[in-house]
């Protein structure tokens, strides 16, 4: 044996046929294999930062729409509170337009008792004079001594008897 042949730092024979078949290899795997598999890591990629854009987009819309329904609800509640207060003042309006027209009524009541009372003043003073006049004919009668019947003396009697009544009761 040759120390060259025992040496295996020197290149043989079987080394040159690995190196090119390993270069052969190489070439194949560069050329047919790795391209597709970077093509389909870059789609993958491109696919992975596509969903992540989606996903930051679905997030801005979700949040916009947050804050929509949080300002939707905002203007409802005012909007609550301002037919709340409508509500309120035109119960107030409805209050105070009963209540004149209670008071209306009640006027118009009292209106028509003190005319009612007015009338049946008059009708019991029309009633007493007339009341009035015959008794005082007939005591008028017995205290003269005579006879009263005639229309325009008893007229006369009960007239001037009941201008005093009414001139006494005018002095106290």
């Amino acid at each position: 044996m040759t120390p060259l042949e025992s040496n295996f730092l020197v290149p043989n024979g079987t080394f040159f046929v690995e190196l090119i078949a390993f270069a052969i290899m190489f070439f194949i795997i560069a050329r047919y294999i790795v391209p597709p598999i970077n093509k389909a890591m870059t789609a993958r990629q491109d696919a992975i930062r596509k969903q992540f854009a989606e996903l930051d987009e679905a997030k801005e819309e979700a949040t916009s729409a947050a804050d929509e329904f949080r300002a939707q609800i905002e203007n409802a509640r005012h909007e609550a509170a301002r037919i709340r207060e409508d509500a309120r003042e035109q119960g107030a309006a409805i209050v105070v337009e009963m209540r004149e027209q209670a008071q209306a009524e009640a006027a118009r009541i009292v209106e028509h008792a003190r005319a009612q009372i007015e009338a049946d003043r008059l009708h019991a003073v029309t009633s007493l004079r007339s009341e009035v006049g015959t008794i005082a004919t007939e005591l008028a009668g017995r205290i003269v001594g005579e006879s009263l019947d005639d229309e325009a003396r008893q007229s006369r009697v009960v007239d001037r008897f009941l201008a005093e009544l009414d001139a006494t009761s005018g002095v106290s």
